[in-house]
């Protein structure tokens, strides 16, 4: 069976959500699509084109006015008026929205080194507005309703046959998918973390386990880069209280794991109880962190 990027998908549309309208956000059901369930005239099409192996897949965003607005009212901080049509600066909004989506989840999945789903890519293609009435019934649509900051609200989503065999459960069908060696390929089963601690001893000879763990109890620094970027000293000595420093790091690019200053993984920042946590997107083995870290 094909490798399921389903969870990751709903993932990755919440997560982003959240961090850029910074507010709560929850998929409640998804549904196949039904025009007569839409009160909006008008939506904001965007369509994407996802590209792994062999596998290019088109994806298409209806974002209808009512949720588009909303994401616009929220990503200006909830300032002034919420609109009732959708203009251009809406639909910048949700183009931007849409491309973090997509970036999230190209992360997302390549920390994964799922066999089948190697090196994902997405690539923007074009956004327009259109009559909801004029979304055309071909391919397999969806209506996510999602719930932000207390309000129901719906997002449509289109995916072509070629994607289905890796959104299995948002689709509802199991379809076997062949390499190109005509070898049905399968996810590697993911170790839980109780299964990688007591694998620790079968990475290494026994002498050398028996070494480490004298090591186990002590401390070391765990620290969470954002980014990095040159700056000339003179530019360094005009800095003020206030100033604005721009890093090259991308909104949607993961955050570098460091210990001891060290990077051993990649994650991406979360509220765990009011406190900012880290969720691990892609990290090495435990031999490879031991390699890492110098021990």
């Amino acid at each position: 069976m094909a490798s399921d990027l389903s969870n990751f998908f709903k993932d990755e549309l919440t997560n982003t959500l959240e961090q850029l309208l910074s507010k709560n956000v929850s998929i409640d059901t998804i549904v196949d699509f039904d025009i007569t369930s839409l009160d909006d005239t008008q939506c904001i099409n965007v369509s994407v084109m996802f590209n792994f192996a062999d596998v290019s897949s088109n994806w298409n965003f209806y974002v209808p006015t009512v949720t588009a607005t909303k994401f616009e009212y929220f990503m200006l901080g909830g300032m002034g008026d919420l609109k009732e049509h959708i203009d251009d600066e809406i639909t910048d909004a949700v183009n931007e929205i849409v491309s973090n989506i997509c970036g999230s989840l190209c992360t997302s999945v390549n920390a994964q080194g799922f066999p089948d789903v190697k090196s994902l890519k997405y690539e923007s293609l074009n956004s327009s507005i259109k009559d909801c009435n004029e979304i055309d019934s071909s391919n397999k649509k969806y209506i996510f309703n999602l719930t932000l900051d207390g309000e129901k609200l719906p997002l449509l989503m289109s995916f072509d046959d070629e994607i289905a065999p890796y959104l299995s459960q948002i689709i509802g069908e199991e379809i076997e998918v062949e390499n190109k060696n005509n070898i049905i390929s399968t996810p590697q089963p993911q170790a839980t973390q109780s299964q990688q601690n007591l694998g620790i001893s079968s990475l290494l000879s026994e002498e050398s386990a028996q070494n480490l763990q004298l090591l186990f109890d002590i401390k070391l620094k765990l620290s969470v880069r954002l980014g990095t970027k040159n700056f000339l000293l003179k530019d360094i000595l005009r800095w003020d209280i206030g100033e604005i420093i721009e890093l090259e790091q991308m909104v949607n690019e993961p955050l570098e794991i460091l210990i001891n200053g060290v990077k051993i993984g990649e994650g991406e920042a979360v509220i765990v109880e009011g406190k900012f946590g880290l969720k691990v997107k892609n990290i090495g083995n435990a031999s490879s962190r031991l390699n890492q870290i110098g021990l």
